[in-house]
């Protein structure tokens, strides 16, 4: 999600100079002959200051984008931001701007900042059969590439909360893993919660298995696809000249391909329910079928931990979290044995 749509009002950390002065370090990584023509602000952003780069190369005006950022978060996200494009620009490139490269800048050693290609957008989402056929395309072109294991060695941002996350041979082993610490990062920022607490073996002992590990069981199984991470509204647009989706701020690892429809799930996101009818039309719906819109919840409930953790003031979030994590608590008191014991007696 990252920008989404809800009451902030912190500057950013970067100095406004770093969108009005154009650093030597920038101009550096132009191609050779390339004359600056001018700097200016575009965009918003809570995490970064963003602005457009007009330049002329042998006589041809082209534009960029430039994301700055402040601090050694700052570089993190950048680096982060920029090898997540890249990989997705190698399997779609049509759907990501170009990343062209990131850096330090000389004149401000505590900024950072990424260049990429200038893309024209309409301002509008895209419709839900154009997004959800290319996002299903990304999955299904990057299945496979990551030798079988889900996550990174590349840590992602969710707004400005790190994420690392290592690599598992499981989806399962995977998802448990990183979302145990999310839960404990989500107390540390927002404070105690008893109810949480109470919650989290039933969550991690009955309701992860037993969505999780039929997807492995009875001959079946799943790979890893590169999912953008957090394919919110805000970070998707319809390019201007072709009319396709374009996607940016990505948070991209291998995760199931169905883990990308999570935030597709959450009630603020313009990006919805009609947008996941349309995806399964491209990529069908993982077995167990009927295991799918409860396996959409608990994705959509790792989302909330993340949202309330990156805005520690709204409680809504936390709320969302709490609400999510008890429905699904209450529909699988007996976890994956409860489920393997009917369905061995369905296969009987």
């Amino acid at each position: 999600m990252g920008d989404q749509e809800t009451e902030y009002t912190r500057e950013p950390e970067v100095p406004i100079e770093a969108i009005r002065v154009i650093d030597p370090e920038v101009v550096a990584k132009l191609p050779p002959g390339t004359r600056v023509l001018n700097i200016a602000p575009h965009g918003a952003s809570f995490w970064t200051r963003t602005a457009r780069l007009d330049v002329e190369q042998e006589g041809i005006s082209k534009a960029y984008f430039l994301k700055t950022s402040h601090g050694e978060l700052g570089r993190d996200m950048m680096s982060s931001e920029y090898q997540c494009m890249s990989k997705i620009r190698a399997i779609t490139p049509d759907l990501v701007p170009e990343p062209i490269t990131w850096g330090t800048y000389s004149g401000m050693p505590d900024v950072h900042f990424l260049l990429c290609e200038f893309r024209r957008m309409t301002g509008e989402i895209p419709g839900a059969g154009a997004l959800a056929g290319k996002i299903a395309e990304l999955h299904r072109r990057s299945s496979g590439s990551s030798g079988g294991r889900f996550g990174s060695d590349v840590p992602t941002f969710h707004g400005n909360v790190r994420v690392d996350h290592g690599w598992s041979g499981s989806w399962e082993e995977y998802f448990a893993r990183t979302t145990r610490v999310l839960f404990k990062l989500e107390q540390e920022v927002q404070g105690y919660n008893e109810e949480i607490r109470q919650m989290i073996t039933p969550f991690f002992e009955k309701v992860i298995p037993r969505l999780l590990r039929p997807l492995g069981t009875g001959g079946h199984s799943i790979c890893p696809s590169l999912i953008h991470g957090d394919l919110w509204h805000g970070n998707a647009e319809t390019d201007v000249e072709t009319g396709l989706p374009i996607i940016f701020d990505a948070a991209s690892y291998y995760a199931h391909n169905e883990y990308e429809l999570g935030v597709w799930r959450q009630p603020w996101n313009k990006i919805g329910e009609a947008y996941r009818t349309e995806y399964y039309k491209h990529f069908p719906k993982s077995w167990p079928e009927e295991d799918c819109d409860d396996r959409n919840a608990l994705y959509a409930v790792r989302v909330n931990i993340l949202d309330s953790i990156l805005y520690k003031d709204d409680q809504s979030y936390r709320q969302m979290l709490i609400s999510g994590m008890r429905e699904l608590i209450d529909k699988f008191p007996g976890g994956f044995e409860a489920w393997e014991a009917s369905y061995g007696t369905r296969d009987a």
